[in-house]
C-alpha cells in the first residue's frame, strides 16, 4: 500500500503533516512537537504498518554554500552574470518556479543567513532522507498549476485544523502534489545547480520557457 505525506513546516505554531492514500484519502493527520524527532517515529509506524511512503517537504533543501552566479534575464530570456551588488540569493528550482508565473517564492539564502523555519526544513530532510524517499514541494506553485483541474482530489478532516487551517491544507497539497508525481502525472524543476529540485503536481503549461530550466555551466552557455 502506497502513501504520500505532506509536511508544512512552520516555526511559531510547528509543523503539521496529513497523510494519505493512493486514493488521496486522510489516514492520519497531526502537528509535530520535535519535527526531526517525531516525523521519523510517524514513518516508522507506518512502515510497520506495510505502507510503502513518500514524504513532501514545504522548505527548500539546502541553503547555499555561496552566491549564484546566474541571474535570469526576462526580457532577453537568457541567462547573465551576477551584478556586483545582487546578493545571489535563490536555487535553480525556485527561479524556475517563479518565471514561469506559478509563484514567489522566498529565495533561499546563504549558510547563516537563513529563517528560523527554513532550519527546521533542512533538519527534516537530514532526517529523513535515509528513511524514504523525500521531495520538496511548494504548495502555492502548485495550487497555480492544478487551476482548473478537477481530477486532483482528496478526502480530509478537520480534527487537526484548529491551530493552523491552511497549513493542514498546505500538508494536503504537498501530499497530493507527490501522489501525483509518483504516478508520473507531475514533473520536477530545477536541481542544475546541485541545490534540489521542485516537485510540481502537472506539468509546466505552455508557453514554457526552455532556456531558465537548464543552468548554465560555463560563460559560453549563456549566448
Amino acid at each position: 500500500m502506497k502513501a504520500f505525506i505532506g509536511i508544512d513546516v512552520q516555526e511559531r505554531r510547528g509543523c503539521c503533516f496529513a497523510v494519505i492514500d493512493a486514493d488521496g484519502m486522510a489516514i492520519e493527520t497531526g502537528w509535530f512537537n520535535v519535527p526531526e524527532k517525531d516525523a521519523p517515529q510517524l514513518i516508522k509506524k507506518l512502515i510497520n504498518e506495510d505502507y510503502d511512503i513518500s514524504v513532501g517537504i514545504d522548505a527548500p533543501r539546502v541553503p547555499l554554500s555561496y552566491p549564484r552566479k546566474w541571474y535570469w534575464n526576462g526580457a532577453s530570456s537568457k541567462w547573465r552574470l551576477r551584478g556586483s551588488t545582487e546578493k545571489g540569493y535563490g536555487r535553480h528550482c525556485e527561479i524556475v518556479v517563479r518565471v514561469h508565473g506559478l509563484a514567489n517564492p522566498q529565495y533561499t539564502p546563504l549558510v547563516g543567513e537563513e529563517k528560523p523555519w527554513m532550519k527546521i526544513g533542512f533538519n527534516l530532510f537530514l532526517a529523513l532522507q535515509h528513511l524514504v524517499p523525500t521531495y520538496e514541494v511548494f504548495p502555492t506553485a502548485s495550487y497555480s498549476l492544478l487551476h482548473g483541474i478537477t481530477d486532483v482530489q482528496i478526502g480530509m478532516d478537520f480534527s487537526n485544523c484548529k491551530p493552523g487551517p491552511k497549513d493542514i491544507l498546505d500538508a494536503f497539497v504537498a501530499a497530493a502534489t507527490i501522489r501525483e508525481f509518483v504516478y508520473e502525472r507531475g514533473c520536477k524543476v530545477g536541481g542544475g545547480d546541485g541545490l534540489g529540485e521542485i516537485i510540481l503536481p502537472r506539468l509546466l503549461r505552455p508557453p514554457v520557457i526552455t532556456e531558465v530550466l537548464a543552468w548554465p555551466e560555463k560563460i559560453e552557455d549563456l549566448v
